[in-house]
């Protein structure tokens, strides 16, 4: 075998798409959205490399158009997880054993071809099973996940580079092996994006992986691990079960090869499974890792000094994109009231405008929300919202789902800054305004900083550069991803590294090397070229 000393391709951001009218690539997104719609495929669960069919299957609709049934998914009971349990740790000692840099090279292979002939299959998958437009779906499930392939292997190159310092006779290095056990990825359905990082994130530097996709993201997922499949992945390195939630903590969490949990998902559910590891503690044949990215209660506060115009821009974006079903979506917002009428009039004239409706037309900047549950949930606080003497609906604050699970952008303004609509997750398209007296800036901070248990995403906006450094100090611990001037959204690979404290997760960073190094067991080694011969030391020559 020849050696030599390998590097990475060097990392770029991936380009993002317009699809603009006349754009030879929206003619070819056009076309795949009106195969795949016509189509009606059935998904198995991949388990060792096999497609395995239980005969238990579950449908993924359009959530735009209900009706229109796109799969139906196998559904894995306790014995399909035994098995995806026993494939992965089967398959875990040739995948450690196998060099960094093949391993590596199976994600950048992966990024090509996304970048290339998969790109209209996974945004079609994700536009039509997730009901996300065309701008918001190439951001994610292709230049995001693209990113995340190429900026992953760069930082485990830079991890393994990172060396210790020698003494003259001595020689310390540190070598990095993956966990001992199987990673258990439980993934989101509004980011196909994290749905695709979870799982590769451990895979590539050596960890094999039992993944749980949301069932309402099952159409991107299938063709995820066709991505990975095509790109070279070992059989068994990474197994698909998408089992529901309840029988994965049942089965998987208590298990003594557990040796970690890569999540995004709902905090009440990261705090189940932190409380099932901690029942399970003496189990295991190591600590698990928890990584946990959860809820968001995401703010904007604006400052008197604030450009209105920018502000309003940000608040419409970060709070109806993706119909507010970002974890880092914009849902309260702190404005003053020497602002308050300008920004009033701008924002309700430019929500009204908004256009609400099927993904495959491309005019539509609204969607559908992704499910019944979800839609029931947001209509609640609409109706909490009519009927409170603390709050009042701006614009917007309708919904229909005889067709779609429709909810327009809604702007609340509430008289109290512990309105239920200020302070409890939505994940919906509902923005709620509390406007304070420019006078009370310091009790306005405090009530942003701790009125919600959440710390993700958060936006300051003010002209005045004393306000931008008092503001940005005084809301240091509110977000893990702080924004000055932008809109709370849109974290970039490599750029902006992603993920919050609090309630909203152990801010280990995707997007960077400190979520790389989660999934790592170093071991440090002392090599001394002369050993010591003898065991005195020099003072003990007199008395």
């Amino acid at each position: 075998m020849s050696d030599g000393i390998f590097h990475v391709p060097h990392p770029v951001n991936e380009t993002v798409r317009s699809y603009a009218p006349g754009d030879a690539q929206r003619a070819s997104l056009k076309a795949r959205l009106k195969s795949m719609a016509a189509e009606r495929i059935e998904i198995p669960c991949v388990i060792g490399g096999k497609e395995v069919r239980t005969g238990t299957k579950r449908q993924v609709v359009m959530p735009h158009s209900h009706r229109e049934v796109l799969a139906d998914f196998h559904v894995p009971g306790q014995t399909e997880m035994r098995a995806a349990v026993d494939a992965a740790m089967k398959a875990k000692p040739a995948w450690e054993a196998m060099r960094w840099q093949d391993r590596v090279g199976i994600f950048l292979k992966a990024a090509d071809l996304l970048a290339g002939p998969y790109r209209d299959l996974l945004n079609s998958a994700t536009m039509l099973g997730q009901s996300k437009n065309a701008y918001q779906a190439e951001i994610d499930s292709a230049c995001e996940l693209i990113d995340f392939l190429r900026f992953n292997p760069y930082f485990y190159q830079q991890i393994l580079g990172n060396q210790p310092i020698s003494s003259p006779g001595i020689w310390n290095r540190v070598e990095y092996r993956p966990l001992d056990g199987f990673v258990l990825a439980v993934t989101p359905f509004n980011f196909t994006a994290i749905a695709g990082n979870l799982p590769t994130a451990p895979a590539m530097v050596g960890n094999t992986v039992i993944w749980k996709p949301a069932n309402t993201q099952m159409l991107a997922a299938h063709y995820l691990m066709q991505l990975f499949r095509e790109a070279g992945l070992p059989d068994g390195v990474i197994n698909l079960v998408p089992a529901a939630g309840a029988e994965i903590g049942k089965t998987l969490l208590p298990m003594k090869e557990l040796a970690g949990v890569h999540f995004t998902g709902s905090t009440a559910t990261f705090n189940s499974i932190w409380k099932t590891v901690s029942d399970n503690i003496d189990n295991y044949g190591c600590y698990p890792r928890l990584v946990g990215e959860t809820g968001g209660k995401d703010f904007v506060f604006a400052h008197p000094s604030a450009d209105v115009d920018a502000l309003v821009t940000a608040l419409v974006r970060g709070s109806f994109e993706y119909q507010g079903q970002k974890c880092s979506a914009a849902s309260r917002a702190y404005l003053p009231r020497s602002l308050w009428k300008a920004v009033e009039e701008r924002l309700v004239e430019a929500v009204k405008s908004i256009r609400m409706g099927d993904v495959r037309d491309f005019r539509n900047f609204v969607n559908a929300v992704i499910d019944k549950s979800s839609f029931e949930n947001i209509s609640g606080y609409l109706n909490h919202a009519k009927d409170s003497a603390d709050a009042k609906i701006l614009v917007g604050g309708k919904a229909n789902m005889d067709k779609g699970y429709f909810v327009e952008p809604t702007v609340i303004v509430a008289s109290r800054p512990d309105y239920k609509s200020m302070v409890e997750e939505i994940f919906g398209p509902v923005l709620t305004v509390y406007v304070y007296d420019d006078n009370k800036l310091d009790e306005a901070l405090k009530a942003c900083d701790e009125c919600t248990p959440y710390a993700l995403t958060g936006a300051i906006f003010a002209q005045d550069r004393y306000a931008v450094d008092m503001m940005t100090k005084r809301l240091r611990g509110a977000a893990g991803n702080f924004y000055i001037n932008d809109k709370p959204t849109g974290a970039v690979v490599g750029q902006q590294p992603f993920g919050g404290s609090r309630a909203s997760g152990t801010n280990d960073k995707a997007g960077s090397s400190l979520n790389l190094v989660r999934w790592l067991s170093p071991r440090s080694i002392k090599e001394t070229f002369v050993p010591v011969k003898g065991y005195g030391y020099p003072f003990m020559g007199e008395e």
